[in-house]
């Protein structure tokens, strides 16, 4: 049995398992025991606490389930972090990895006995024992409160440590394209879901997509974490003495038909990542975090330091943003505190930030109109301009002293040539940094709005992206740009609103609720800059000069004919 003092230690932890806790454990078995031990059936024991229920076999003393309570698949069940498919091909959770295949497979499905079965309510802890023909090996595990469980595993062969890794071997459970079931959900974070191998090693923190990944891979050095991951989950080991970290990658692949629809369509390979960690001793001893990359929870999970405290660095760069990290982190942030603050609800979320932001670009964009006016009083001094030098090639060095005395006129007229480009300069990064969060950000997964019953996934009935395209449309039909050809503006006016939407006919809703938002917004600032004294200059220059195009009375050329 695991000892009291093992299960008091996990309690007291504030990450819920202490190293401390693992080695009492241990110890509570006693001496390795050299008679064989071996359990004469298969039986099951699971362990529960507020945020996971994890299913045990003593087959191999390894997880069947390993189901969070907080976080459902896309048929509404719990979400269980083991892919059941891969994981009967590549192995389960916390089964053993060595460097003997026989022993390995040996270990795997030997049957261990178990020091408790039935059901178990966290802070708890389980032992499971297995001797036979000189080998023998005590895997023990402690719960306690969080995601956090604590591992420490023993594997001896003729009374000397034989190195052995505890693994996560198959990818995690929310790769719901494995499941025929469900291949034909199309939706924004199911189909191919990019899965990473993520690390910490001496504070620095990498990733490797899963093309840089070999299968069977040692790495040694001073690991702080290694983890599995993709958009959303996590399964990351954190050894107890990083400085004695053994780390072996696993890669494995699984062929899926390129149409989910169609079974019978050519196939391609799917990638499915994982990983073992163990100690260069021989005596593994670690921290396994299996659960969401959720910043709040990720953030207080450190490794440990060398004086075994667990004050290395965190488990938050799990969530991976890119060179985007600057702009997603504050957007982040600023979301999370509505959300806790304000309206508890992402989608209305996104639409009260949105509107904020666009109040805030306000003043750029009525400097904008003020730069378009500008342009247009002096168009006709740009197109004399242009006419004076229409008679020289492209390439013809003197087209530089047009474009010397354009700018020239530009500085004596006040008139900044970008001015009119600020304020989607300054919304595109924004644009692709609410991609990179909602692709990114747990929280926003089956996240709630309206209709919308997941920001992370496409809109089902295709509202918002319609709502893009009609509101583009209107707005560019009704700014002014009398220095624009008239079929080129037409072509603008069609092509960027259709650009937009379909884009995002089939990414997060969350995303098109924010451009949607913005769009309404702008509608609403342009009507009411068209009322203004600016635009209604701005109009009546773009009148005279259409009129001036079609011949001077603002109406269709006069057809005269002979005398």
């Amino acid at each position: 049995m695991v000892s009291a003092a093992g299960v008091s230690g996990v309690a007291a932890s504030a990450a819920g398992v202490t190293a401390a806790g693992v080695a009492a454990g241990v110890s509570a078995s006693g001496s390795a025991a050299t008679a064989a031990a071996v359990a004469a059936s298969e039986t099951l024991t699971t362990v529960e606490n507020g945020d996971y229920r994890i299913t045990f076999t003593n087959r191999g003393a390894q997880v069947q389930h390993w189901v969070l309570k907080h976080y459902f698949d896309s048929t509404g069940k719990p979400l269980d972090m083991v892919q059941a498919q891969a994981a009967e091909r590549f192995g389960f959770p916390l089964s053993l990895f060595t460097y003997d295949q026989n022993l390995s497979a040996e270990l795997n499905q030997a049957l261990f006995q178990p020091s408790v079965t039935g059901n178990l309510t966290a802070p708890a802890g389980i032992q499971f024992h297995y001797a036979r023909n000189g080998v023998d090996v005590v895997k023990t595990f402690l719960f306690g409160s969080g995601y956090v469980i604590g591992a420490n595993v023993q594997v001896k062969r003729d009374g000397q440590l034989v190195r052995a890794l505890l693994q996560w071997p198959a990818g995690l459970g929310d790769m719901e394209e494995f499941v025929a079931s469900t291949r034909g959900r199309a939706v924004a974070n199911i189909g191919r879901t990019p899965s990473q191998f993520v690390w910490s090693l001496a504070g620095k923190e990498d990733t490797a997509t899963a093309g840089k990944v070999s299968n069977n891979n040692t790495l040694e050095g001073s690991y702080d974490y290694a983890a599995t991951a993709d958009l959303y989950f996590a399964a990351a080991f954190l050894p107890e003495v990083p400085e004695r970290a053994t780390v072996v990658t696993l890669h494995h692949a699984i062929d899926l038909p390129t149409d989910p629809s169609n079974p019978n369509s050519e196939k391609k390979p799917a990638d499915v990542l994982g990983l073992a960690m163990g100690d260069t001793s021989g005596d593994t001893r670690l921290r396994l975090y299996a659960g969401p990359k959720q910043t709040d929870i990720i953030a207080g999970i450190r490794a440990s330091s060398a004086d075994g405290s667990h004050t290395g660095p965190s488990l938050e760069s799990l969530i991976q943003y890119g060179w985007l990290t600057v702009i997603c982190k504050p957007l982040f942030i600023a979301l999370h505190f509505l959300y806790k603050h304000l309206v508890a609800n992402w989608g209305w979320d996104i639409i009260i930030f949105t509107v904020l932001f666009n109040l805030l670009l306000l003043p750029t964009r009525i400097l904008m109109m003020r730069s378009s006016l500008k342009m247009m009083r002096i168009q006709p001094k740009v197109e004399a301009l242009k006419k004076k030098y229409a008679h020289l090639k492209i390439n013809d060095p003197k087209r530089a002293e047009m474009n010397a005395e354009m700018m020239a006129l530009y500085k004596q007229e006040g008139v900044n040539m970008y001015g009119g480009c600020l304020p989607m300069l300054l919304q595109m990064p924004l644009f692709f940094a609410y991609f990179r969060v909602l692709q990114n950000t747990v929280e926003l997964r089956q996240a709630h709005w309206g209709w919308l019953h997941d920001l992370s996934a496409p809109d089902p009935l295709h509202i918002l992206p319609i709502i893009i395209i009609v509101t583009m449309l209107v707005t560019q039909l009704i700014t002014p740009s009398p220095g624009m050809d008239p079929n080129q503006r037409r072509m603008m006016a069609i092509m960027m609103p259709a650009i937009f939407g379909f884009t995002l006919w089939q990414y997060a809703s969350g995303l098109a609720l924010y451009w949607g938002t913005g769009n309404i917004i702008m509608l609403a600032m342009q009507i009411s800059i068209n009322q203004s004294h600016i635009g209604k200059e701005m109009h009546a220059i773009a009148a005279k000069r259409a009129a001036k195009r079609l011949g001077g009375s603002g109406g269709p050329p006069t057809i005269r004919g002979k005398r």
